[in-house]
């Protein structure tokens, strides 16, 4: 039986193994975990193993089975379990060979996160008389954006799908997120992520990916800036030191739902 816990971070929710005995092929159990509905559930299967004081290893795996190479709420969720299991409060976490550093205030955790150079109108899509021109962005993984007027009403679930296998986009295909300007310090955001196949309530490197690139259209502040998800539990992007190291602090809520054993 493998120990684990059912955790979300801003909506984001992960099957959480801390510290496992025994080496497993986490992929093909991401696979029958996270389905909904003759699994545990979750949008993914996160891996954290202690490596020294305050240094952690965590790995996240897609409902898919596949790798995810960054994932910011999991990073989140980890760092909350951490910090339950032991005690500490600040710490460093590694993930897909990246160092993130971590802080736990409360229910609140903050997480670094890079987000390398825009490239402005990368595609344009046009469904139903709507043009979508999305500028793509690595936040870790790979993330397009789009500014829409609004969020709502979009169909994320198909437009998603056609983004996320444009033919612009292989072979990796990127996560996809539609982001609605509600004024100068606040987003809304949709996103369709890869490996999950679906729209998410939250996506982590998707909130810092949208804060990215409306900055870099001159749509947002310079500071700290709101988003606002389906799961109704907003994320906060902020600068960390200087702006051109391009590194953003990533706070938000993360919390475990419960404990329990999967075979």
């Amino acid at each position: 039986m493998i120990a684990f816990r059912k955790v979300h971070g801003a909506g984001n929710d992960f099957i959480l193994v801390a510290d496992p005995r025994d080496v497993r092929d986490w992929g093909k159990l991401a696979a029958g975990l996270c389905c909904r509905r003759m699994g545990i559930g979750g949008d993914g299967l996160v891996v954290s193993e202690r490596i020294s004081a305050s240094a952690y290893a965590v790995t996240c795996y897609n409902p898919d089975g596949s790798l995810a190479s960054m994932c910011g709420n999991a990073l989140r969720c980890a760092a909350r379990c951490a910090a339950d299991d032991y005690g500490e409060t600040r710490m460093t976490l590694m993930m897909g060979g990246v160092s993130h550093q971590a802080v736990v205030d409360g229910g609140q955790i903050a997480v670094t996160v890079f987000a390398g150079p825009v490239t402005q109108r990368l595609l344009t899509i046009r469904r139903a008389r709507q043009r979508f021109e999305f500028a793509s962005v690595n936040s870790g993984t790979e993330h397009v954006v789009t500014l829409a007027e609004s969020v709502e009403g979009i169909d994320v679930a198909g437009l998603g799908r056609r983004v996320r296998h444009h033919a612009v986009l292989a072979p990796a295909g990127a996560n996809v997120n539609f982001v609605q300007l509600l004024d100068r310090g606040t987003l809304k955001i949709r996103t369709y992520e890869r490996g999950v196949e679906a729209e998410t309530l939250s996506c982590g490197s998707g909130a810092v990916a949208a804060v990215t690139v409306a900055r870099h259209a001159g749509a947002v502040t310079q500071g700290p800036v709101t988003v606002c998800n389906e799961a109704g539990i907003p994320l906060v992007v902020g600068r960390v030191g200087d702006p051109q190291d391009g590194a953003v602090w990533l706070t938000g809520l993360a919390r475990v739902v419960y404990r329990g054993e999967a075979a």
